[in-house]
């Protein structure tokens, strides 16, 4: 019999009923260390009381009144956004997949607004991850992403990732509409962008004209210890996709944009029926209002110090294990020799949550206010799990 649950995921064998702060606890009572936050997306931890409030407020009051009328909590999201970011302007929408749809629609409808409407070309690169839509698929252009789909959504270029001279080459195309990257990738397991290279992809846009649409969806919202990853090197993008962390476990996305990049979104261009409801403007505001706050993000910078140095030891007491630590802020990945997937499930039985990535990756994507205590206890929960493998000589 067919399960009544499309069976497009392989779900490990846990059943959680529950979520506080940093653990995960199922109906027998089971606590599970949660390094994985939904990815990325809890940052606040399960069930905040700052953001169960925000919700509970708001849904005594208005759930949902279509964005044909002016919401006032979408207002203030919104204006509470463009204050601390480049941006003049936001949509929002309920997902980071439904974020890209909108980056590449706005990218291409610019240049035809323009008179150029022959440049619709987006240049991805290999490792990338823009959802699973139509375009998020052909933008990634993986065969496991795009196996079976087509025929595929035309107009992007794909390039090997930090290849510089391909990436120089193809901006001088004269049909390229922008470049759409990660700072930080992170189904691509947990790859930073070194800041000179998204110095030097900025420097590309402003000459050729293309515009720089960056995909924060798992790396921004204070994840790196910036409310954004693109602000430590000092540039700014033309449009960004948020997702994730910004709804701290409520589905809720935006993008957010110039002026001049959204230009040609004007009215009956785009819309949404769920993207801004008042719900989910109440829990992101909520978010941004703990979140942003300067205090907030020299503790995530100084737990990812402490976390890191002490996976750095983790790396160094686990050779046949391990091979190396990467990442930003409080998105760090431990890159294997052993099998990702099989240090995950090792994870599972000290009752630990990670999460597994591309390029033999595991992720440890925790909440951002985490307490040192439990960073303490998931080091030396991956600490037993890496200690049980049996690598063998070979791998």
């Amino acid at each position: 019999m067919f399960p009544s649950l499309l069976p497009t995921y392989s779900r490990a064998p846990m059943s959680f009923v529950k979520g506080e702060g940093a653990w995960l606890i199922e109906a027998d009572g089971r606590r599970y260390l949660d390094m994985g936050a939904g990815i990325a997306v809890n940052v606040l931890g399960h069930a905040n009381p700052s953001l169960v409030a925000a919700i509970t407020e708001q849904a005594g009051t208005l759930w949902h009144a279509s964005n044909l009328y002016n919401l006032p909590q979408q207002q203030a999201l919104a204006d509470k956004l463009v204050d601390l970011t480049f941006a003049d302007t936001v949509f929002f929408t309920n997902s980071g997949t439904e974020a890209c749809e909108l980056a590449v629609k706005m990218a291409r409808k610019y240049w035809f607004d323009k008179g150029q409407p022959e440049r619709v070309k987006i240049i991805t690169f290999s490792g990338s991850f823009h959802g699973r839509s139509s375009a998020g698929i052909a933008a990634a252009g993986s065969e496991k992403m795009t196996h079976g789909f087509g025929p595929l959504l035309p107009g992007f270029v794909h390039l090997d990732f930090a290849d510089h001279e391909a990436l120089t080459a193809a901006m001088k195309a004269p049909d390229v509409a922008g470049v759409l990257v990660e700072p930080v990738q992170g189904e691509g397991g947990i790859r930073p962008l070194p800041d000179a290279c998204l110095k030097g992809l900025r420097d590309a846009c402003d000459e050729t004209g293309a515009l720089m649409i960056l995909d924060e969806v798992q790396c921004g919202v204070a994840r790196t210890g910036k409310l954004f990853a693109h602000e430590w090197s000092g540039v700014t993008p033309d449009i960004m996709m948020v997702a994730k962390g910004i709804g701290g476990g409520f589905p809720l996305g935006a993008v957010l944009a110039t002026e001049e990049a959204a230009s040609g979104m004007t009215v009956g261009t785009h819309g949404s029926t769920y993207g801004g409801n008042p719900l989910g403007c109440a829990v992101g505001l909520a978010v941004l209002n703990i979140v942003a706050e300067p205090a907030f993000l020299d503790e995530v910078n100084r737990k990812a110090g402490l976390l890191r140095q002490k996976l750095e030891g983790l790396v160094a007491a686990h050779p046949q294990v391990f091979d190396h630590v990467r990442g930003s802020g409080l998105m760090l990945g431990l890159v294997c020799k052993a099998p990702n997937t099989a240090f995950v499930q090792a994870g599972y039985e000290q009752n630990l949550i990670t999460v597994p990535a591309a390029d033999n990756t595991v992720r440890l994507l925790p909440s951002l206010n985490i307490t040192d205590e439990e960073l303490a206890e998931a080091v030396a929960r991956l600490d037993k799990a890496a200690a049980s493998l049996t690598v063998d000589a070979d791998l």
